[in-house]
């Protein structure tokens, strides 16, 4: 069944500024509402507005841009024909800040719903239903009520009419917790650090090689917070870490080494921030994105370049055999690598291990030790990982 997205930002915070404008993760509060509608599919996304300044324009504008399109209104009538019969709408409360998995599990309801919270000191903000609960600011409404409500709705608030006359028509109360989590009901700023250091927690993907885990994850983490409030597009940096891999392979070539060296360092934390930012704007970056499937063929270019400048300079073909040798191992162990959970191949060959590797031997000038070492790294992980699959094979027979 199709879903719709309803939410308001008309109200006013204790300064006098729209709620939908506070500050979230270096965007906005309603930014955030209406990539948490968009990433459940919500099509088409209403926002009930009753004044749109620049500021709100502009976060309408960068939605667009986005790919993700928006419809203000302030007309009742109007957002509801924006919808159409039959179909099911998120209703999301103004100042509302939900958790993505709320959103998402309401959108699948195949029923109205109402996500509750219990009527309690702590929630003593949230708008009251009954003598023991209050509305968590997250609905499934149907599109049908929408318009009856329009038809007879006069001064009262939208929000608040809908909701009851959900609540009259029998929806489906569902505590917030079993719902998906905490929702918080902002009238400041301050208000919102919390969610905020939350969804900073929650962008971070699987560490799964050690460099990310033990050495990158302090500059992945500074990064994040400094570029959320930037516009710069994830992809941006994959493509950015791809473009430093192959310049590095270049200058192996040239016989810049320790030069190529840094720019491979340099690249390796760039696709971790870009996951982690894609997460936080509740738009992951494609699994199959084809800058990010390129990172491991241009780090195995850059070893060959490597191995090409150390075979030409003395060291005969021994460099491109470990080299070559190296790229094969490590890629069928990649290929391979299925019975391992994510994280649980911590010390296995990967491209940032790798790079990480190169340091120490980059010191001594030792060169092709390094790829002769590579080489045995990348065989034992490949090893390692035939085994735990035999292993997890042996296990399913018996």
């Amino acid at each position: 069944m199709t879903v719709g997205a309803l939410i308001g930002a008309y109200q006013e915070d204790d300064s006098g500024q729209l709620r939908a404008l506070l500050p979230l993760a270096g965007r906005s509060l309603l930014d955030y509402q209406v990539r948490c509608v968009a990433a459940a599919e919500a099509a088409p996304i209403v926002i009930v507005v009753e004044r749109v300044p620049q500021a709100l324009q502009d976060i309408f504008e960068r939605l667009r841009l986005d790919g993700i399109g928006v419809f203000p209104v302030s007309d009742i009538d109007e957002a509801a024909s924006r919808f159409e019969a039959g179909s099911m709408i998120l209703l999301v409360g103004d100042g509302v800040v939900a958790p993505a998995e709320m959103v998402a599990n309401l959108a699948a309801e195949p029923e109205p719903a109402i996500a509750i919270v219990p009527d309690d000191e702590a929630h003593a903000a949230f708008e009251r239903i009954d003598a023991e609960s209050r509305w968590a600011g997250v609905a499934l409404v149907d599109a049908h009520l929408l318009n009856s409500t329009a038809s007879i709705l006069g001064d009262w608030d939208l929000q608040s009419t809908l909701l009851r006359r959900a609540i009259q028509s029998g929806a489906r109360r569902i505590p917030a917790g079993e719902a998906g989590g905490r929702t918080i009901l902002v009238e400041s700023a301050d208000q919102l650090g919390d969610f905020q250091r939350n969804l900073l927690a929650a962008s971070r993907s699987t560490r799964t090689d050690w460099p990310s885990r033990f050495v990158l994850a302090p500059f992945e983490e500074l990064a994040t917070e400094r570029l959320m409030e930037r516009r710069l597009p994830p992809a941006w940096l994959v493509w950015a870490a791809l473009g430093l891999t192959l310049a590095a392979a270049l200058l192996f070539v040239r016989g810049w080494l320790v030069t190529a060296l840094v720019l491979l360092v340099l690249s390796t934390p760039l696709d971790l921030i870009a996951a982690r930012l894609a997460n936080l704007r509740l738009r992951p970056l494609a699994s199959r994105m084809p800058s990010r499937r390129a990172l491991w063929p241009a780090a195995g270019l850059a070893a060959i370049a490597l191995a090409w400048w150390e075979a030409h300079h003395g060291h005969g073909w021994m460099p491109m055999i470990a080299a070559l040798s190296a790229c094969a191992f490590a890629e069928a162990a990649r290929i391979e690598k299925s019975p391992f959970p994510a994280g649980a191949d911590l010390w296995l060959a990967s491209r940032r291990g790798a790079i990480f590797s190169a340091i120490p031997f980059a010191v001594f000038g030792a060169w092709t030790a390094f790829l002769v070492v590579l080489w045995l790294y990348a065989a034992v992980s490949f090893f390692i990982v035939q085994h735990a699959r035999h292993f997890a094979n042996e296990l399913t027979r018996s």
